[in-house]
């Protein structure tokens, strides 16, 4: 089961994860301007564009597996193409909604250039992109701090991202 109040945890992304390509070169214009790779804006913190976006994609499997081991997992979502609202259902239950309050979601400042450089909408930035979440858990709230503890112990900065509510779909507030 999985009732109102159970806790969804994130476990970051190390970027854009091969997602939503195609509008990261419309952004900045990368086709027109491939030298847009070699610059380091301010917001990257000494990295090129080039390094952010070719940031390798992270593997959860190993610290996914230890949280198993002694937490009764209750749902998990690759947050891939698609983003937010069509990733994190597919975890769901009939009935169940993910409710997130985007002041909790860790956006690293590269998702902030891309918003900011390509005009694009809040909504769209969550639909398209991962936003610094690469994976969810959902797990029962008395288990979410165990479950942090065991995903830290393995390399994962996870974090207590929203809640589970009655609904459908996600509900950024």
């Amino acid at each position: 089961t999985m009732p109102a109040g159970d806790v969804i945890l994130a476990l970051p992304s190390t970027g854009v994860h091969s997602n939503g390509f195609s509008l990261v070169r419309k952004i900045f214009d990368i086709d027109a301007n491939p030298d847009v790779l070699h610059t380091a804006p301010a917001e990257l913190g000494g990295k090129t564009l080039g390094e952010a976006l070719l940031a390798p994609t992270k593997i959860y499997v190993k610290p996914v597996l230890k949280v198993l081991e002694e937490v009764d997992v209750k749902g998990i979502s690759h947050i891939t193409g698609g983003g937010f609202y069509e990733n994190i259902p597919r975890s769901l239950k009939k009935g169940c909604c993910a409710r997130i309050n985007k002041a909790d979601v860790r956006t690293p400042a590269l998702f902030q250039l891309m918003q900011k450089t390509g005009n694009i909408s809040e909504h769209d930035m969550f639909n398209t992109f991962n936003m610094g979440v690469g994976m969810i858990l959902t797990v029962a709230a008395e288990d979410a701090d165990k479950a942090i503890e065991i995903l830290k112990a393995n390399g994962e900065d996870a974090y207590r991202l929203g809640v589970i509510g009655e609904g459908s779909g996600v509900q950024l507030v």
